[in-house]
């Protein structure tokens, strides 16, 4: 006999895999700790295997609930998105999104438009501003959705596309041969900057930070004008920008992973529709014909 799948136990299961615990679950899901704890034991006997135990005093998925989760996200992201389309008032209203402000300008445009086409009553607020300070944010309640640059250190996330991050110069001039090769960068705090000046650090490639933004269209044209050497994931690569690796002294880097982070609280169906804008308009994106427009 074929078992059907609880749609709130899903929802709930999911809410537990992205806050880590089964207490702060249960504020975003407005259930008991004890009601939270009576579904996962439901849902358990409904797929016949464990998807929890025990580390500690703490809770850890098994690998059959990690496989279950990616089931789990999609099921309740559908069954979000199907509720969403019968609800007129969807149609109307007003969704905060933040993201970067490199993000923005790569991603915002096909995501607006499909959107407003989809919507166009609706009221969509864009804040651009830092990762760190998005994640400030859609904790506090002052954004519906942000698009973040995932780090595992900084909570999870739902990872919607990952890219390769690359060295790039400018095509018409040759200041990456320099000694000590100048660098645009990202703040102190910026992940992209750690990974690059510990990758030169490891190669023993002798370097100086000399352009310093949080700005993407700044660190850019410093490229650009043959300034310096930056670190851009694979989308952000420019027409007039070279990529350079290991055949002319930069170390391979790792790559980026990109998420969508959501309030804590229950999302409007107008949120859920523009998630998914989101995800399909990344994933329509194609990260090889940039590169190959900047060759």
């Amino acid at each position: 006999m074929v078992h059907l799948l609880d749609i709130d136990q899903l929802r709930t299961f999911v809410a537990i895999a992205d806050m880590g615990s089964f207490t702060r679950a249960a504020e975003v899901v407005h259930k008991t700790q004890s009601a939270v704890s009576m579904q996962m034991k439901r849902l358990e006997e409904r797929v016949g295997r464990p998807v929890f135990e025990r580390d500690g005093r703490a809770s850890r998925l098994t690998e059959d609930g990690e496989r279950l989760l990616d089931y789990a996200r999609r099921i309740v992201r559908l069954n979000g998105e199907c509720m969403s389309s019968f609800e007129t008032r969807a149609l109307e209203g007003r969704v905060r999104l933040g993201l970067p402000d490199d993000y923005a300008d790569r991603y915002l445009p096909e995501i607006l438009a499909r959107f407003a086409a989809s919507h166009p009553r609706a009221e969509v607020t864009v804040v651009c501003e830092p990762t760190p300070m998005l994640i400030d944010r859609v904790q506090n309640g002052d954004l519906d959705l942000a698009i973040i640059t995932h780090v595992d250190r900084r909570g999870p996330s739902e990872i919607i596309r990952v890219e390769q991050l690359l060295w790039t110069t400018s095509a018409r001039h040759d200041v990456h041969k320099s000694s000590p090769v100048p660098l645009a960068l990202g703040r102190p705090t910026c992940d992209w900057r750690q990974s690059a000046t510990q990758a030169l650090e490891r190669a023993d490639r002798p370097f100086r930070v000399g352009f310093v933004s949080w700005n993407s269209t700044a660190v850019g044209a410093a490229v650009l004008a043959g300034l310096a050497v930056a670190v851009l994931p694979e989308s952000a690569v420019r027409p007039g920008m070279r990529i350079l690796g290991p055949s002319d002294g930069f170390p391979a880097l790792p790559s980026c992973k990109i998420g969508l982070l959501r309030s804590r609280g229950e999302t409007s169906p107008l949120a859920e529709l523009l998630a998914a804008e989101i995800r399909q308009s990344l994933d329509n994106l194609g990260a090889g014909r940039l590169t190959a427009a900047a060759e």
